[in-house]
């Protein structure tokens, strides 16, 4: 009997302390405990469950998902969910704030001994995921239920105990019941599709299909997340405002979206509105909008509801980023490195405020994955984000339709494809023009060999009427052979020679990147001129040396060892430094340890517009500063250009401080 006791303690111990790591996880993003450590408490109380028959009510075993339910059952809310009023765009807001302002004033002009207070605003994101309305009852979640009608919902408790951020207990010992949305964020659906043998088509989609799948261990496969923005029903507690319900929410381990903004001016809000547009695109899960309600909640209850919304809210709704149009046929294009890349026609349609015309389809393995082999002619779901050309991810139908033909020949110079796993390569690396044109394109780029004014077009001229055809060939130009080009005047022509001629100095690492090394990015060719410091000392490596350095895997050491084998990359390399290109390591530095910056941790984003990315990095690391690629809790600064995206997000989230004026940027560099 003892020993019964003694494992239902430790079952309750580990019940308690794998749930704490999971809200550390999951919850606050700030896990205390290696995958190994966490992974042995999960295996111990696994092994005490199986070997007791016992499981306990909030056992984290739970969210695996166990049998297959037979239907869903109807739940009526013990309080009703309301759809939002819609804002399409600023007259409609400013519509439904005078309408608020004249309900105040009609209020306090009947109850002048108690008056409400003026009208302020909380802005909160509006997901699209599949609401959800969760009850507990003396700090157990008991049910889970979709929204419905608002009235009543379909209770889906097995399925909402395996998302991992939903607590299954909370230290309120009241009745709420708390609503919040359940999400796919778009790196897990991008991840599942990778290896799923039916991919999901979006992540609304893929949370809503999940939520109501009658089994769920595929619920629990999703991997979904939920965010909680409201307690609609409370026995036990009561709130003033707003931010006090979101306190209470956080004290009881909800996972609120940080991004929840106090206003007490309506034309605040109209800013903040157009900077979640402009960031949306960076998110790693779909809004569509925005909600802006008033904060008092005396305010909300005297204002009351129409006979479908409240009057104290309203919904600002954005431009739609996710649509369906027609397939209507796929071109091929060459990369710089060989790489046969898809590229869809579409019909005209409007998608975030632009016309879509082309998508993306990524490789022939994406094709066949998302089941469009034969979906010519049919209706595909697109969607665009992070301000490139949009994807297609999947039918929209099951209707088949014609056939996209993969080529077997390379369609710009006719050589025969070789496939290497989803990709299609044409291997004619010296007689294909559009890996020339892109091979030269990069090499003169701005993080390569910084070469001014040239462009694509620049390159495409300069291959048809100039004959060059290797990043060497560049410093063989001479006035004469481009002053008689189209659209080259002297001061032209003279100015890319001054261009070119600079890049001959360009340092060691940006030499690397620009030669367009296979699998190397910039972040391994900085680390490979820093290591050896000579080009020759990095031409000599041999892979088994190269695995030996940061992040160089077996792949990335092969690539590197073949191009510097190839002989055609020796004799270009050769010319450009019989030419006068130094590609020489940079010169230590002394480190100065009394700036600002010295010893602390700095993430660059955005455009600068006086220094580029790589000249402010640079400064920063002369004054003792390590420059890191993301920002976490243990960034000191981040110095944010124009169009800076998910990580000046980021950064306002976890409290870091931002440099957003690059004058006052470069007064810290002491310049």
């Amino acid at each position: 009997m003892a020993t019964e006791r003694q494992a239902l303690e430790r079952m309750a111990q580990l019940t308690e302390e794998i749930n704490r790591h999971n809200y550390n996880y999951y919850t606050l993003d700030n896990p205390v405990v290696s995958d190994k450590e966490y992974d042995a408490l999960y295996d111990e109380l696994v092994r005490l469950e199986t070997e007791s028959g016992v499981v306990l009510p909030d056992s984290p075993t739970q969210r695996v998902g166990g049998e297959v339910l037979k239907g869903f059952e109807p739940h009526r809310h013990r309080a009703r969910l309301w759809s939002l009023d819609k804002a399409q765009d600023t007259d409609d807001l400013l519509a439904w704030r005078a309408r608020v302002d004249k309900a105040v004033a009609d209020y306090n002009a009947k109850n002048p001994d108690t008056p409400l207070p003026p009208p302020s605003y909380v802005v909160e994101l509006k997901f699209d995921g599949l609401t959800l309305n969760l009850t507990y009852e003396d700090g157990r979640l008991v049910q889970a239920a979709t929204r419905g009608n608002g009235v009543i919902g379909e209770a889906i408790l097995p399925q909402v105990k395996t998302i991992r951020s939903v607590p299954l207990t909370i230290p309120f010992d009241g009745i709420i019941e708390v609503q919040g949305e359940g999400i796919m964020n778009l790196s897990v659906l991008e991840a599942y599709n990778r290896t799923a043998a039916e991919p999901l088509k979006n992540a609304r989609n893929a949370a809503a299909g999940a939520l109501r799948n009658l089994n769920p261990r595929t619920t629990a496969e999703r991997k979904l997340n939920a965010f909680f923005y409201n307690v609609g029903y409370a026995d036990g507690v009561s709130f003033e405002n707003h931010a006090e319900m979101v306190t209470f929410l956080k004290e009881n381990r909800f996972r609120v979206n940080p991004h929840v903004r106090y206003f007490e001016r309506i034309e605040d809000v109209e800013a903040e509105l157009k900077l979640i547009a402009d960031r949306r695109p960076s998110l790693d899960y779909l809004i569509d909008g925005a909600v802006i309600k008033l904060t008092d909640m005396r305010t909300r209850e005297a204002l009351g509801y129409t006979d479908k919304f409240p009057r104290w809210a309203v919904a600002y709704k954005f431009e739609a980023e996710e649509t369906t149009t027609v397939l209507q046929s796929v071109g091929w294009e060459v990369g710089r490195t060989g790489k046969i890349t898809p590229v869809a026609r579409v019909e005209a349609v409007e998608l975030a405020g632009v016309t879509v015309q082309n998508c993306t389809l990524n490789n022939i393995g994406d094709i066949e994955r998302k089941n469009l082999k034969h979906a010519l002619g049919t209706r595909v779901y697109i969607r665009r984000s992070n301000d490139v050309i949009p994807e297609i991810l999947g039918k929209a139908d099951d209707e088949p339709g014609g056939e996209i033909v993969f080529p077997a020949e390379c369609p710009a110079c006719g050589t025969l494809l070789e496939q290497r796993g989803a990709h299609l390569f044409c291997n004619n690396k010296l007689d294909c023009k559009p890996q020339t044109v892109g091979r030269i394109t990069h090499f003169a780029s701005r993080d390569a060999m910084d070469i001014d004014t040239f462009s694509i077009m620049t390159a495409e001229q300069l291959y048809n009427s100039c004959e060059v055809r290797d990043p060497a060939d560049l410093y063989d130009l001479t006035y004469e052979s481009l002053i008689g080009l189209e659209r080259f005047g002297e001061k032209k022509a003279r100015k890319l020679l001054e261009a070119i001629d600079k890049s001959k100095g360009r340092e060691l690492a940006s030499f690397l990147f620009a030669l367009g090394i296979p699998n190397t990015g910039k972040a391994t060719t900085r680390m490979l001129a820093d290591h050896y410091g000579s080009l020759d000392a990095i031409m000599g490596a041999s892979a088994e040396e190269l695995q030996g350095l940061p992040d160089v895997g077996g792949i990335v050491a092969e690539s590197i060892v073949s191009f510097f084998a190839d002989a055609a990359v020796q004799e270009s390399i050769r010319r450009m430094r019989e030419a006068g290109v130094k590609a020489e390591g940079e010169q230590p530095i002394e480190v100065r340890t009394d700036s600002v910056f010295s010893g602390k941790t700095v993430v660059l984003t955005g455009t600068l517009s006086v220094l580029s990315r790589d000249e402010a990095a640079k400064k920063l690391e002369a004054l003792g500063a390590k420059v890191a690629g993301s920002v976490s809790k243990k960034t000191d600064y981040v110095i944010a250009g124009e169009s800076a995206g998910s990580k000046l997000t980021k950064a306002r989230d976890l409290g870091v401080t931002v440099i957003e004026e690059e004058a006052e940027f470069i007064r810290l560099l002491g310049e």
